[in-house]
Order: structure tokens, then C-alpha cells, then sequence
């Protein structure tokens, strides 16, 4: 009788415990959902703020004002200016033909290098002067330099004449942050991580710098941590946007005329929800005729998305694989985790699948502790590989990466010398495999119109100056026979 007694105590035990459970459940989902609710609310409140702010000024002498977004670096932080930029007209601002004429300046900014954050200070600093005759003038500073906490302590303690700084993890809280300068006329500085992704929503796809193509933000952050890149420390771990909404947001830019795509990420191989597979959705949107990404690791370049770029047609041929250097020292010195072997057997993997790629790629030369022969190693990757562009960079120390910490520094002059060996060794290179195109025709992609025709970009991203009986416009894909090269670009005529 005990027993039947103890087994109905458990039982009831149980039950509340597995009530409790669901009540603590119930309760913090509804807390969540508030909390979802209230951000949203508080969002659309500071919106309408503003845009009724603008819509006042415009009524007043003053005019409505307007905006100019200056972007530094990479195509991650100009898709983030364009719906920055979105955002700010939603927010009933116009926009300025330049810095000079706006209301309203904002710095998307690059710390990649240390003579992006000097020139953007150089910059800021003319700011300052044209805020002494023109009073009014809002100073905002964003992206991954403003992101540094050094950074934004001596913007607070030197540089009190910009009115709103904000890191790369809370661009979406721009209303707020806006409305918190403009209301207590104070300097606001914001760069806390938010846990969510920094992504802009509910801005319209249709602001843009260029027409017939556009970037989309796949992921952001990384997860890499090479030891001579500040980017996880500023942009964070890696986060990967949902499949659904990359592609809705493609299909929303196929719709408004956009040909091109190129997929953005610091790593997009190493795309949460599956890279090639992504790809091959991506090339499924009815309009999108050409598809571009960057930037991959070499680590994380799978057999399949090797597979994928051979299959799917829209793909171009043209992939950025960045070696950094080609001494395998060096490169598991950098935290790169492959070995010249491993990069080379990979460019073997991509050009039996795909015989005419083109391959571009980032090398740094003067890192630490670089010797002769680790400098040798790289020329002898750029020899063998053959590169259709090559990014070539010295060293650049960056604080708070481990490469910082070094004490064994390549000598200025030394690093200098080995830069000019470098780029005598990638030019003669070049300008081969541009020779290498004249007589053949290639279908290019308009750009641009010039003086003298027009510019455009083959399927391998080779840069095209050309001209053609017919009228074109951006976006219009046409034959070009190649007739002439240079080292940096090849010219011919539409057939």
C-alpha cells in the first residue's frame, strides 16, 4: 500500500513540476514577445519622430535637410551605406551630390588599415572646420573603426564636434540613436553588440549606386581570427542571415531591374545554411543573370561549391581566393589553416572544373618575422598561379590582433623592397594574360558611359574599355572583340 501511495506522490510531483515548466515557459515566451513587440513599437516611434522633425524643417526657412554617406572600405560596409542611406530618405531626408552641400554627413568607416583611420580623421577634422560656418551641420561616424573602443573614447574626449557615433553591430538602431542626438542636442555614442543580426529592415531595395547590379549581405562577422586582422574584434562572430531572406531580398532587386548579384560575407563558404546550395537557389531568381561572392577562405572552399561554380551558368568566372602569403610558415603563423600545398591543389581543383578562371587574391608582404625565403615562397605562389588581380599590401599593424604583440618586424625599407619585387613580378603577368584576349570576344557587361564609348566588366571581371555603333546602357550585356590590353584593363569594339 506504501508503495502504490509513494509511485501516486511521484506522480502528482510530476505533473506540477511539468506545470511549472510550462507556465515558466509560457511566461518567457510572452516577456519575449512583449520585448519583440515594444522594440518594434519604439522603432516605428523614433521613425515617425524624425521623418515629422524633417517634415517641419522643410516647412521652416531652413529647408528640409539633407545627407551625404561617405563609405571607406570593403563591399560589405558600401551595401551597408546604400540602406543606410535608404533609411535616411524613409526618414525624410534628401539626398546631396556631396559632403559640402549636406546637412547631415555620415562616415562609414574602414579599420582595416591603419591609413584608412588616419585619412578618415584627416577628413573628420575638415568637418570640424566647415561645422564653424555652417552651425547646424550633424556629424555621424559609423562601421567598423567607429566600432573600437579606443576609437570612440577619443572621439568623446577630442572630437566633441561629431554629434553620433555607432558601432557595425547596431546600425539598425539608427532611428534611435538619431533621435537621442537631435532631441538632447548631446553627443551620442553607441557601440554595445547586439545579439541579433545587424541587419536594416523594412528599407526599400531601390537605393543603390548602381542600377543593374547590387551586393547582398549573406552573413557577417568571422569566426577566422587571423592574427593580423582586426575584422572579428569589429564586425564579431559569425552570423548568417536566413536563406529565405537573402533570397527574398534578391528577388525584390531582380524585380527593380538588377542583373548582378554579389554575394557578401567575410567567409562566405562558411555560410551557416549552405553555401553552394544557397547558389544554386540564388541562380533559380527569375532576371539575375550574373552571380558574384566574396570573400572565401581557401580552408573552407568545399569540393561542392567547387562543383557549383562549374554547374550553374550565372555563376561568373572569376573567384577571390586570398593566399596573404605563400610560405606555409607564414601562413600558420597568420592562423590562415592551410599550407601553400593546400592552396595550390586548390586552384588545381577550380581550374580543371573551370579551365578559364580567372583568380584574384589579397597578399601582404612584411609580416612579421618574414624572411627571404618565406618572401620567395609568395613569388613562387604568384609564378605558379598566375593571378588575374593580385591586392598586394605591406603589413599594416592593427591593436588588439596577436600579430601586434610581435617584436620581430620586418624593417620598413625591407618590406618596401619586397612590395615593388612583388608587384614587378605580378604586372608582366597581367598584362599576359590580357594580351592573351586580343582577337577573342567577350560577352561584357555595361558599366558605364564614357567620353569615349563606354566601360564595362567580362564574366571573368576583366576590365573593358570599348565602343559600339549602338546606343547602351548600364546593364546591357553585348559582344566585345578584344582589340588592345593593358596591365590593368583591355579595349576593344562591340560586334
Amino acid at each position: 500500500m506504501r508503495s502504490c501511495n509513494n509511485r501516486s506522490v511521484l506522480e502528482v510531483r510530476k505533473v506540477l513540476v511539468a506545470k511549472q515548466v510550462r507556465e515558466k515557459l509560457c511566461a518567457t515566451f510572452l516577456l519575449f514577445a512583449c520585448g519583440v513587440i515594444l522594440e518594434v513599437f519604439m522603432d516605428k516611434d523614433y521613425r515617425y519622430k524624425i521623418s515629422a522633425h524633417n517634415d517641419a524643417l522643410a516647412d521652416s526657412p531652413a529647408g528640409r535637410p539633407s545627407f551625404f554617406v561617405r563609405t571607406y572600405g570593403c563591399q560589405m560596409n558600401s551595401r551597408d551605406s546604400e540602406k543606410l542611406s535608404a533609411l535616411l530618405i524613409q526618414l525624410g531626408y534628401t539626398a546631396a551630390n556631396s559632403q559640402e552641400e549636406a546637412d547631415f554627413v555620415l562616415y562609414n568607416t574602414c579599420c582595416v588599415r591603419e591609413s584608412a583611420e588616419d585619412r578618415i580623421f584627416g577628413n573628420l577634422g575638415r568637418l570640424k572646420r566647415a561645422k564653424q560656418d555652417k552651425r547646424n551641420l550633424f556629424i555621424a561616424v559609423c562601421g567598423c573603426m567607429a566600432q573600437q573602443p579606443e576609437i570612440a573614447e577619443k572621439i568623446k574626449q577630442s572630437h566633441r564636434y561629431i554629434n553620433l557615433v555607432f558601432g557595425t553591430h547596431n546600425r539598425h538602431r539608427l532611428p534611435e540613436l538619431l533621435w537621442q542626438a537631435i532631441e538632447t542636442g548631446k553627443q551620442v555614442i553607441d557601440i554595445n553588440e547586439d545579439e541579433g543580426l545587424p541587419e536594416l529592415e523594412d528599407v526599400p531595395a531601390t537605393t543603390r549606386e548602381f542600377a543593374h547590379k547590387a551586393g547582398v549581405n549573406i552573413m557577417y562577422g568571422c569566426d577566422n581570427f587571423c592574427s593580423y586582422c582586426i575584422v572579428p574584434y569589429v564586425r564579431g562572430r559569425e552570423k548568417s542571415r536566413p536563406a529565405a531572406d537573402v533570397l527574398h531580398e534578391v528577388a525584390e532587386l531582380a524585380h527593380d531591374g538588377v542583373k548582378e548579384i554579389m554575394l557578401l560575407g567575410q567567409n562566405v563558404n562558411s555560410y551557416e545554411f549552405g553555401f553552394a546550395q544557397l547558389l544554386r537557389d540564388v541562380a533559380k531568381v527569375e532576371g539575375i543573370q550574373r552571380i558574384r561572392f566574396m570573400t572565401s577562405h581557401p580552408k573552407d572552399f568545399s569540393d561542392e561549391l567547387v562543383q557549383a561554380v562549374a554547374d550553374i551558368p550565372q555563376i561568373c568566372k572569376s573567384i577571390h581566393l586570398p593566399i596573404q602569403s605563400g610560405s606555409t610558415r607564414i601562413l600558420q603563423d597568420m592562423n590562415r589553416m592551410y599550407t601553400q600545398a593546400d592552396y595550390l591543389e586548390l586552384i588545381q581543383k577550380l581550374r580543371a572544373a573551370v579551365p578559364d578562371i580567372a583568380i584574384s587574391t589579397d597578399i601582404i608582404v612584411g609580416y612579421p618575422g618574414e624572411t627571404e625565403d618565406d618572401f620567395l615562397a609568395t613569388l613562387d605562389v604568384v609564378r605558379k598561379v598566375r593571378f588575374a588581380t593580385a591586392f598586394t599590401f605591406i603589413y599594416s599593424k592593427r591593436s588588439g590582433t596577436p600579430a601586434a604583440q610581435r617584436t620581430d618586424i620586418v624593417q620598413p625599407k625591407i618590406a618596401s623592397e619586397r612590395y615593388d619585387r612583388l608587384v614587378a613580378d605580378v604586372s608582366p603577368i597581367l598584362l599576359e594574360i590580357n594580351e592573351a584576349k586580343i582577337g577573342h570576344t567577350f560577352d561584357t557587361m555595361v558599366e558605364d558611359i564614357t567620353a569615349d564609348g563606354y566601360k564595362g566588366r567580362t564574366d571573368d571581371h576583366s576590365l573593358v574599355h570599348f565602343t559600339s555603333a549602338a546606343a547602351l546602357v548600364p546593364g546591357d550585356i553585348v559582344s566585345v572583340e578584344i582589340t588592345h590590353a593593358r596591365t590593368y584593363y583591355i579595349s576593344g569594339r562591340c560586334t
